[in-house]
């Protein structure tokens, strides 16, 4: 069998979740978090650069707090953050540190990705920190987070993460061995995937489910996050955590878990962006001679090929470009809003200035503005 891909990979994110994060819910694990400051200490003496994406502000929290189980009102959850947030900070600080080790918190949401100087700014201070030797880790800020600009889950957001810093590999540690053909909790025939594309439509098919109580992720999502991971051409392994020395092994060159390969064509740093979007400001519905257009040649996006324009986006903004079935087919930065939009659409490019009294760009979306999404 081949070498995990880790042990080529330079630029390495590693996501853990809540349930190996805090023991199950029952508070911080400190031996699980020492343990993987040392083996981030040894892959670091290798030459690769490690960010970690750690999943249990809340979990610890609640223990912190005393409370009997996770709260459901979203001011609950987010004191429960506040308070977690601290002791995850203190406990990951003194870990490292016992390792020689500095390290950097990065708290994100979604707008700080989703708005381009924000990102650009975020990446800049990535790429500094590792370049100064140290350990950033990154968690959702839950603190101020709302539903509306959540990542949904920290396998989304390690995903995003590999992406912003062009990253090699993703390694996403779980309290599973793996990917399994079915949930191996349940069904005595499920088998380990050692091996598939990411992106592979029926590896989500095969997933599904919700994960851990403690945790908001199952295996679903870590599929997703492969997929996404790999536009930019970042293969992922899924592993236990709990598994001895995994990440070192990992580094080493042993294949442990599931190794989902990206096989596309990494897109450019700009158009990476315009895909991770996770909210839209609105889409606008294509005709059949566009999707072909887009699909086939390439082509950007003329007012003509637009049917309908759905939301309330402003020029500059990312919007989804649908079939007549709601499929997205690619999605772009507008160079005109919803409201201007609907005036020139059906029309030919030779009308737009005399329908709106001024021109900006002939194309309602540039190629260079935009990337397909498939379908």
């Amino acid at each position: 069998m081949s070498q995990s891909i880790i042990h080529a990979a330079h630029r390495i994110v590693v996501k853990v979740g809540s349930s190996l994060v805090t023991n199950e819910g029952r508070g911080l694990d400190h031996a699980a978090l020492l343990r993987w400051a040392q083996e981030i200490a040894e892959v670091s003496k290798m030459g690769k650069q490690v960010v970690l994406v750690s999943s249990g502000a809340i979990a610890e929290g609640v223990a912190r707090l005393g409370w009997s189980q996770k709260p459901t009102s979203v001011h609950e959850k987010q004191a429960a953050a506040a308070v977690g947030q601290m002791g995850l900070c203190q406990a990951y600080e003194s870990a490292f540190r016992a390792y020689g080790l500095k390290t950097a918190q990065i708290l994100l949401t979604h707008e700080d990705l989703a708005d381009r100087t924000r990102y650009l700014n975020a990446r800049s201070t990535l790429m500094t920190l590792l370049n100064l030797g140290v350990i950033p880790i990154i968690n959702e800020n839950d603190t101020v987070v709302t539903a509306e600009i959540k990542f949904g889950d920290n396998d989304t957001l390690g995903a995003l993460v590999t992406n912003l810093i062009e990253g090699d590999a993703l390694i996403i540690l779980t309290d599973q061995t793996g990917l399994y053909t079915a949930d191996p909790r349940s069904n005595p025939d499920a088998r380990l995937v050692k091996e598939a594309e990411a992106g592979n439509a029926s590896l989500e098919d095969m997933a599904g489910g919700a994960g851990s109580s403690v945790g908001t992720g199952g295996m679903y999502t870590k599929i997703i996050a492969a997929k996404r991971a790999a536009r930019s051409g970042a293969s992922t392994v899924i592993a236990c955590g709990r598994e001895p020395d995994v990440l070192a092994r990992l580094a080493r060159g042993e294949r442990i878990g599931t190794q989902l390969t990206a096989q596309s064509t990494p897109l450019a740093a700009k158009k990476q962006w315009i895909a991770d979007h996770l909210q839209l400001k609105g889409s606008v519905v294509l005709d059949a001679g566009a999707v072909r257009a887009l699909r086939l040649q390439g082509s950007s996006l003329l007012p003509i090929g637009v049917k309908e324009a759905l939301g309330d986006f402003l020029r500059g903004d990312v919007v989804s470009c649908v079939d007549a079935s709601g499929l997205e087919i690619a999605r772009g930065l507008a160079n005109y809003s919803a409201a201007e939009t609907r005036r020139i659409m059906c029309l030919p490019t030779g009308q737009i200035e005399a329908t709106l009294g001024y021109i900006d760009e002939s194309e309602l979306i540039h190629r260079d503005n935009m990337v397909l999404m498939g379908g």
